[in-house]
């Protein structure tokens, strides 16, 4: 039995496909448009299912979108019902959209099914709906390792569904409780991204990556002031300080009166005042987490955590707890928000509705390294290649190991494509920007020479899992990058008084260890750890690099420029390459010096991205 799954129409608008309940293929329709979270119907990913699949039209037995939109259209009238006359002009902007597309949301999927798969099959009658964040829940469950388990799903909103708990067993998944709208940690968080100057529902990166440039002064008057949380981690928020339920803002004038003074415009700098707000947000919902998961871990006695939704992004919070212990094992869904709901969608029409068992796993879980998306054989890549005017070199796969490790080893960037494309957020080493961890002025050249992206940023360490305990202070696999831990003591670079008592932004230039590209100010590190059995070139050339220099990891973030999605094809990564300051291309078997290059045929991401 063949089931898609699909979401759309709010953000991340992704697609799924199982194989009588086994992840065949998923990707995100961004990476096939070129337009970042991209909410679009997925049509580019259904038809890449199909393909990876090999199958038909006629062989998709169902096809499941990830939430109802019917009980999100009630939410949508009823809250501005209740704030009546206050939300009138925003609620003036969204009803015509929503009578004219959303309220016959059905229709226009039926629609746009019979665009992309054609109307000789009747998708009315394959159609299914799931819920938002019972589809978040699925996604985290049932690809987990655990027979059993709590599971813990926070975000923005979804219908009406903010958090929720719920508690897996075998091809079982019960909702025990849910916190509603208009009370939401996702949207907290997102009202400081907005507040200090960042795009909601992209920029809560910057946020967390900002947090440790600043102290966290403000986080007892936002307890005191924004947020009511009780003993069992359940909150509510005072709304009198908010703006997002029916204005056209996230926060208001007595946020504003709160902390001081209006939000920050995108295109000035940050101040010290940005940065102690981004810590206080980010140690208030450290602190909420951790309450929820013990109040959860109290009333359900499961020793085990899965956890989804965007908040479940949040690597710094997940780290910390991870190491409270509150739970013996933590497994969290490595594409929590939206394009997860595609995956969690499709498994719980597999699971709840059709009523089939959970296949046990001898892997660490079902998601196949989150590898699930389009991969390219030798003659796509020359074709693309020859299409752009590259020059290029075909290699065998030790020699092409040995050449990208010395270039690691010689302090090249480089955009290494292989294999099949992540799903989720995070480039996992097959659409990855990697470079040499050891170098002080790594993370400023790659933020401001090849991301064009703030310079604080701080960059992740992809580090052989055999050797992750020698550099960290973690034990336990991390191969979807969302754990946070600190670098190990011992690795650690003695500081002087006058680096120690830099403040703020000042911080940024001040090497803390030995591999200080991968080294934020607060010691810590976003891990991926990489394995043999999931990513072997990956495994390869980093092992190759540690042969070569001592040192069992790179520096890896995705492999994009600023305001464009990760890359996806041999031509993506060629404009990418022409475009930044890497040194060289990757892709496959096929290796691209920028020296080699016809300078012409440069595209000027620069212009485009340019940082103040």
């Amino acid at each position: 039995m063949y089931i898609i799954g699909f979401s759309a129409f709010y953000h991340d608008s992704a697609a799924c496909l199982l194989k009588d309940g086994e992840i065949v293929a998923a990707a995100q329709e961004e990476r096939f448009t070129r337009k970042k979270h991209d909410s679009s119907f997925p049509r580019n990913s259904i038809q890449y299912c199909l393909k990876e699949s090999d199958i038909s039209v006629q062989d998709i037995s169902t096809i499941v979108f990830y939430e109802k939109p019917f009980l999100k259209f009630e939410r949508l009238l009823e809250t501005y019902l209740a704030f009546a006359p206050k939300g009138f002009k925003s609620f003036s902007k969204s009803m015509p959209l929503w009578i004219k597309d959303k309220l016959f949301q059905k229709s226009l999927i039926l629609n746009e099914l019979n665009i992309t798969l054609g109307d000789k099959v009747n998708w009315k009658e394959r159609l299914l709906f799931s819920e938002h964040h019972l589809s978040h829940a699925a996604s985290a469950y049932f690809p987990s390792p655990f027979e059993k388990a709590a599971v813990l799903t926070l975000d923005g909103v979804g219908e009406w569904t903010t958090t929720s708990c719920a508690v897996g067993r075998g091809n079982e998944l019960k909702v025990l409780k849910e916190i509603k709208f208009p009370h939401s940690l996702g949207l907290l968080y997102s009202a400081f991204t907005y507040y200090t100057g960042f795009k909601v529902n992209s920029g809560e990166y910057k946020v967390m990556g900002l947090a440790p440039y600043g102290i966290p002064q403000y986080a007892d008057l936002i307890k005191e002031n924004l947020i009511n949380i009780s003993n069992d981690g359940s909150f509510q928020l005072d709304m009198s300080y908010f703006n997002y339920a029916t204005g056209l803002t996230m926060t208001n004038k007595k946020f504003d009166s709160l902390f001081g003074g209006p939000p920050r415009s995108p295109d000035t700098d940050l101040t010290q005042r940005e940065m102690d707000l981004a810590s206080s947000i980010q140690k208030v919902t450290e602190d909420i987490v951790i309450k929820i998961a013990q109040g959860i871990s109290k009333e359900t006695g499961e020793r085990n955590l899965c956890l989804a939704g965007g908040v479940a992004l949040n690597c710094v919070a997940n780290g910390i707890l991870l190491r409270k212990r509150i739970f013996d094992n933590i497994w969290i869904q490595p594409a929590a928000g939206d394009a997860g709901g595609a995956l969690g969608a499709a498994l719980s029409a597999w699971h709840l509705h059709f009523k089939k068992k959970r296949k046990k796993s001898s892997a660490r879980d079902r998601m196949k390294g989150s590898y699930l998306g389009p991969e390219f054989c030798d003659t796509d890549i020359e074709i693309e290649l020859n299409s752009c005017g590259a020059f290029y070199k075909r290699l065998s796969d030790t020699k092409l190991i040995d050449k990208v490790a010395s270039a690691l080893a010689e302090k090249k960037a480089i955009g290494l494509m292989q294999g099949r494309m992540e799903f989720g957020p995070r480039a996992l080493g097959s659409r990855s920007i990697i470079a040499d961890p050891r170098s002080p002025t790594m993370q400023k050249q790659l933020n401001l020479k090849v991301k064009y992206r703030e310079s604080f940023r701080p960059f992740a360490p992809s580090i052989l899992e055999e050797n992750v305990s020698e550099w960290f202070e973690h034990e336990v696999d991390s191969p979807y990058m969302l754990f946070v831990a600190d670098v190990k003591k011992s690795r650690r670079r003695v500081m002087t008084q006058d680096e120690i008592n830099l403040f703020g932004i000042d911080k940024l230039n001040v090497p803390r260890s030995t591999v200080p590209a991968i080294t934020h100010v607060d010691y810590s590190a976003r891990i991926q750890t990489v394995h043999k059995d999931t990513n072997p070139r990956y495994h390869a050339i980093i092992s190759k690099f540690n042969e070569k220099t001592g040192c069992p990891m790179v520096v890896n973030t995705s492999f994009n420029v600023r305001g464009e999605p990760i890359v996806c094809s041999p031509v993506d990564a060629f404009k990418c390459f022409m475009g930044t300051e890497l040194d060289v291309l990757v892709i496959g078997n096929y290796i691209l010096y920028k020296e080699d290059q016809d300078k012409s045929l440069k595209t000027d991401y620069k212009e485009r991205y340019e940082l103040d």
